[in-house]
């Protein structure tokens, strides 16, 4: 696996004149589902699409392409979100800085500034074609708990029901952690759970997934970098990824960023939740409409799980990614995969600090995520009673609590591996 390279950019299609967009209200449906072939769609565009590299200057031709294309699929039927990256870049536009600021509250500032600025211009380009759009800014604590979700979903339900694209970024200028180029991969991924979307697309700077890196001549006796058009064990290509990345890449290799291993980061807690992924170029914003024609030859169609999370269980792949961490034992990993809840019997190791009913990650021993779960007890008992049998918890911690660490109605599985253990 290896990223590959965009197309160049070529000129927008003129701007036609759309109808105006009709107020019939279209939810009816079931989420990611469609009648006639209609669909819930969300397309996340990444700031090194939207920004040109060598001025920094909105790229408007993409802009305008990708406008168009989305304007169209909403007048086909389609129900359609935009996550949109962008903000930070525009703010240092705006300001002529050169570089990226480093520091939070600079970028957080930089965020303020910008996003604005690049709502302007969606209003100005939607507008020509007579589609309403609203802005959509969304935290991580919002969506930290089950009433926080759903509160997150009726709005976006809302919307789209009304005919509106939401255009959805991050609340840069008040989160409390690092801006990292790629958040919104897995942002977007979490709007397409909330939504229930069938498919999401990732538009970036690459066209597809590669065998191998592409911009490199391959050694003698190898064959040639070849697009990878379909992937159906996503939990295979992210630990392929992760090594890459890890060994630094090839040369020339964009592994060594991470960029394509965030992208199918998301595309797992996608799978987990029975939606389809595809990464696509941005500059071919028809690769979207062709994808929902049945095309097979454009992008990287990273498929579902067979097995997806049950519905009343999908607000848990919302949570914020907890820093707490979770390690198993080789039996404790398979009773997880059986749909069995945890106990502490067969936690071997806790790290970084969290509370009771925090969301924290459930890896193997070799590091790997398996599952996230929300616990019933806060990292200081879990590491007290790691190894422990469920009678000594009052032995150790003086009051009776839960048996279980964390209740099975409280994990989701993101392995294709837990097979059906993920419905329960």
């Amino acid at each position: 696996l290896t990223p590959g390279v965009g197309s160049p950019l070529s000129a927008p299609p003129p701007m036609s004149s759309h109808p105006p967009v009709s107020p019939k209200l279209s939810r009816d449906r079931a989420p990611g589902g469609g009648d006639g072939g209609r669909c819930t769609i969300v397309v996340k565009v990444g700031t090194s699409s939207i920004l040109r590299g060598d001025s920094g200057t909105l790229a408007l031709s993409t802009l305008a392409c990708l406008v168009e294309t989305l304007a169209t699929l909403r007048a086909r039927g389609h129900d359609v979100v935009l996550v949109s990256s962008g903000a930070v870049g525009v703010g240092c536009q705006r300001l002529g800085l050169a570089e990226r600021p480093k520091r939070l509250a600079e970028l957080q500032a930089m965020a303020a500034i910008g996003q604005p600025h690049l709502m302007r211009y969606y209003d100005e380009f939607f507008s020509a074609l007579r589609q309403p759009i609203a802005q959509v800014l969304l935290s991580a604590d919002a969506l930290d708990s089950r009433s926080g979700y759903r509160n997150a979903q009726a709005t976006l339900d809302e919307l789209l029901r009304r005919g509106v694209i939401p255009v959805v970024n991050e609340n840069d200028s008040v989160a409390i952690s690092e801006l990292r180029f790629g958040d919104n991969d897995t942002l977007s991924a979490l709007v397409a759970v909330l939504v229930g979307a069938s498919h999401l697309f990732l538009a970036t700077d690459v066209d597809a997934l590669y065998t191998a890196n592409p911009h490199v001549a391959p050694p003698p006796g190898q064959p040639p970098a070849e697009p990878i058009r379909e992937v159906a064990d996503v939990c295979e290509a992210l630990a392929r990824a992760e090594e890459a990345a890890a060994g630094g890449g090839g040369s020339g290799s964009a592994w060594g960023t991470g960029g394509i291993a965030t992208k199918l980061r998301a595309a797992r807690l996608a799978a987990a939740a029975g939606v389809t992924t595809v990464i696509h170029s941005a500059q071919e914003p028809g690769a979207v409409a062709a994808v929902l024609g049945g095309a097979c030859d454009v992008g990287t169609r990273i498929l579902p799980q067979p097995s997806s999370v049950a519905s009343h269980k999908r607000w848990l792949l919302a949570l914020p990614p907890a820093s707490g961490t979770l390690t198993l034992d080789a039996g404790a990993c398979k009773a997880l995969a059986r749909g069995n809840s945890l106990f502490f019997a067969g936690v071997s190791a806790v790290t970084h600090p969290f509370c009771e009913r925090d969301a924290v990650r459930v890896l193997d021993s070799a590091g790997r995520e398996l599952a996230r779960a929300v616990v019933n007890y806060g990292s200081e008992a879990c590491a007290a009673l790691a190894g422990r049998q469920s009678r000594e918890i009052f032995d150790e911690l003086k009051y009776h609590g839960p048996d279980e660490l964390a209740h099975r109605r409280n994990i989701v599985l993101l392995t294709a591996a837990a097979g059906e253990a993920v419905k329960g």
